[in-house]
């Protein structure tokens, strides 16, 4: 019996239970995946779910906000991509070790050059793939850390906007060859006329809070700019919407939800799982 799950808080709009369950089935595998609700400060309740792993209880866990740094001072070991990006969202035993891997980053890389190439056969000219690649990334926690070291391993110029500075120098101690520029909110000190992927990684305008928008009221987007919303819940987020009426190519994070869940079942189960699997239980949900 197969037992895997999702740490975080909140988790009341997560689509993974679907995905995992119908990846279970897929495979023919008996099992489920559960959601572990558990508060940022609750320390504790964390330590006594991991001992669950480390027991065989559970098979493995992922993680979302706001624990993806949280569990790393429970783990035993963490892979080459977790510990460059400092963030963890996939938990496994191996050798009586509890390991902490990072889907995130390959997950969302396999799913935006999906993304821009279809991007680059709808514009004009040289497409993206021919023009400067500068990426502003909204936010400084640990999804941001998985994209950041995506993106820059891809050859991508990165503006972090970060509404806390002292996470930005956080950024700046994690990636010190990375050459990152660093601006607020208010975009004040960078050219965003030279951006041409614009990628959310807080959580703002995530269900049930779907009103909101990271993006500053009446600000235009960077012209003919990509714009990739990690949020996948609501289906068309305020960004996403935004970016769309400004003319723009804009996705959720459904593809990366996908991608990073595959290879994070193929890392507990040893299986392989077709994306189309996990496709049609996202449009089921």
């Amino acid at each position: 019996m197969i037992h895997l799950g999702l740490i975080g808080y909140p988790l009341g709009h997560s689509l993974s239970p679907k995905l995992h369950n119908a990846a279970l089935r897929a495979c023919g595998l008996v099992g489920d995946y559960s959601l572990f609700p558990i508060q940022p400060d609750d320390k504790q309740s964390l330590k006594n779910l991991l001992a669950r792993v480390c027991s065989g209880e559970l098979t493995g866990l992922n993680v979302t906000i706001p624990h993806k740094q949280y569990v790393i001072p429970f783990l035993d070991q963490l892979t080459e991509t977790a510990e460059a990006i400092g963030a963890v969202n996939t938990i496994y035993l191996r050798r009586n070790k509890l390991i902490g891997d990072n889907t995130d980053a390959p997950g969302f890389l396999a799913d935006l050059k999906k993304f821009l190439a279809k991007f680059s056969s709808a514009v004009s000219g040289d497409g993206i793939g021919l023009r400067e690649q500068k990426a502003l990334v909204l936010g400084a926690g640990g999804s941001a850390r998985a994209v950041v070291y995506a993106v820059r391993k891809d050859g991508w110029n990165v503006i972090l906007a970060a509404r806390r500075m002292e996470q930005a120098k956080q950024f700046l101690d994690l990636f010190p060859n990375y050459q990152l520029q660093i601006t607020d909110f208010t975009f004040s000190s960078i050219e965003l006329s030279n951006v041409t992927l614009v990628v959310n990684t807080t959580p703002v305008g995530m269900n049930p809070n779907t009103d909101q928008s990271p993006w500053p009221e009446n600000y235009p987007f960077p012209q003919e700019a990509a714009v990739y919303d990690l949020v996948y819940n609501p289906g068309e987020t305020r960004f996403v919407k935004e970016a769309r009426i400004q003319g723009l190519s804009a996705i959720t994070g459904l593809g990366m939800l996908m991608e990073q869940a595959a290879l994070a079942f193929e890392l507990w189960t040893g299986k392989q799982v077709s994306r189309e699997i996990m496709s049609s239980a996202m449009e089921e949900s």
